[in-house]
């Protein structure tokens, strides 16, 4: 891949984590996923931080999509079996349409690294015109 291939691509970045919400804990994620698509080529709008809660999730999402007009809503966290990874469901919330590939695809490539993958249960949605991808929390994916 060139340095060009998200060129002119609006991205937000939304990691979900109580505990880096509140300061406990550093956004490795977010880092990562901030870095791999700046390489690419892609303009960063937005870089946010919330605890795991399903409604503060939608509207952020909400507010990305329709208020910032995101191209690319990227996530990172909340998307495990954990009883507050509300990631999926929030996005379920405000997606007008599914995406199951993208996400079936990068379990697909998660699974060579670990096998703890098959828990992940991120999703891939539509909202408008703006694509949502759930990303695990794991830097390593």
């Amino acid at each position: 891949m060139s340095g060009q291939d998200l060129d002119g691509v609006r991205i937000a970045v939304l990691t979900l984590s109580d505990s880096i919400a509140r300061g406990e804990h550093a956004d490795a994620s977010g880092d990562v996923v901030v870095e791999a698509v700046g390489s690419l080529g892609a303009e960063v709008i937005a870089r946010d931080v919330l605890p795991d809660d399903a409604a503060r999730i939608s509207a952020r999402l909400r507010v990305y999509a329709d208020d910032a007009h995101a191209d690319l809503v990227l996530t990172t966290g909340g998307s495990g079996v954990a009883p507050r990874d509300v990631t999926p469901e929030a996005t379920l919330q405000v997606v007008d349409r599914l995406v199951p590939g993208i996400v079936e695809a990068a379990r697909a490539r998660t699974l060579e690294q670990t096998p703890l993958a098959i828990l992940s249960r991120g999703v891939a949605g539509i909202r408008g015109r703006t694509l949502i991808v759930n990303l695990p929390g794991s830097p390593k994916g």
